[in-house]
């Protein structure tokens, strides 16, 4: 497969990067938001969680695509590849778990609290509908978020050497299979 000039290569990284920065800051101030929800009228319940949807749509979902599209191009177009170091694999595993969780369940719980404060106003924070949305979005956002948070630092640390290869690059018997 053809490879992409350093040059390219750095552009990658830096949207790479900003993609990330979305993701992790809008999870981030989903997470936080979560534990301070506490409105006093009918229109500020709804305003706090239809701010909530808002950066769910159009921050966390961009930066989510975006880190998810920027490394499929690093893992086919530079020699980083899919699975030539554990780190990556993992990161892999962590953003595509990511997009799938967070379009399933996470994004319909958030939506669902938004309609039901919608229909029902204060009232909704004693729907067990509710309840049970919210409690889901604490457990697996703060999860998600710790995720995508252990995510940049492999990217940072690259803490495993490379799958089944030596110091010469090539697979050696005296390679320990726990590297």
């Amino acid at each position: 497969m053809r490879r992409i000039s350093s040059r390219a290569q750095k552009w990658l990284k830096s949207f790479h990067i900003v993609f990330a920065s979305l993701w992790l800051g809008g999870a981030t101030l989903l997470s936080i938001k979560q534990f301070m929800i506490s409105a006093e009228s009918d229109g500020e319940l709804c305003g706090i969680l239809g701010t909530m949807v808002f950066v769910d749509w159009f921050i966390i979902v961009p930066g989510a695509i975006g880190a998810l599209l920027t490394g499929l191009i690093y893992s086919l177009w530079t020699r980083w590849g899919w699975f030539e170091h554990r780190w990556i694999t993992v990161k892999w595993a962590i953003c595509v778990f990511g997009v799938v969780f967070g379009t399933y369940p996470l994004g319909p719980w958030l939506e669902g609290m938004l309609h039901l404060a919608s229909e029902q106003g204060l009232a909704a924070l004693s729907d067990p509908e509710y309840q049970h949305d919210q409690l889901m979005l604490i457990i697996f956002g703060t999860f998600q978020w710790a995720t995508i948070t252990f995510a940049i630092f492999l990217s940072a640390l690259k803490p495993w050497k490379r799958r089944g290869k030596g110091a010469s690059g090539t697979p050696s018997r005296c390679d320990s299979p726990r590297q």
